[in-house]
């Protein structure tokens, strides 16, 4: 990622963070559009899930300027979902509901640098993560 889209990351999620508990809502509303399957590995309390994701992602983008540090914790994440049920083919439902969730968030702030600044934030993270998980051939 370049400083630039670390920039734009971290000032759009800035804008999203108010909005947490309906930034959640709409992302766990359409992962499990997208993805039914999926919806059996979350716990009933999505209220309190959804304050878990938006604390992950506010840690993660706090720290996408870093990335070397954020690692360890990164990688720690990967095996607990291995754990839950989640598969390296879980990844590409959650990034398109998660970019869908950010788009509906920040409507006409949500440039094409914007959205081109998350994909390659989420791919980077989600790459690491599947690769931690499944091994590098899984993530390539």
């Amino acid at each position: 990622m370049t400083p630039q889209q670390i920039e734009l990351v971290q000032s759009s999620f800035a804008r999203v963070a108010p909005i947490a508990d309906t930034a959640a809502g709409l992302f766990y509303g359409r992962l499990f559009e997208i993805a039914p399957e999926v919806k059996p590995l979350f716990p009933r309390d999505m209220e309190g899930q959804g304050r878990k994701l938006m604390a992950a992602l506010a840690t993660v983008v706090a720290g996408l300027g870093r990335l070397e540090a954020l690692l360890p914790a990164i990688k720690a994440m990967a095996a607990r979902h291995v754990g839950y049920g989640v598969t390296a083919a879980h990844y590409a439902p959650v990034g398109t509901a998660l970019i869908w969730t950010l788009e509906q968030g920040l409507g006409e702030g949500f440039t094409p640098e914007v959205r081109e600044a998350w994909l390659s934030a989420y791919g980077a993270l989600a790459g690491v993560m599947i690769a931690e998980a499944y091994g590098e051939e899984a993530a390539a």
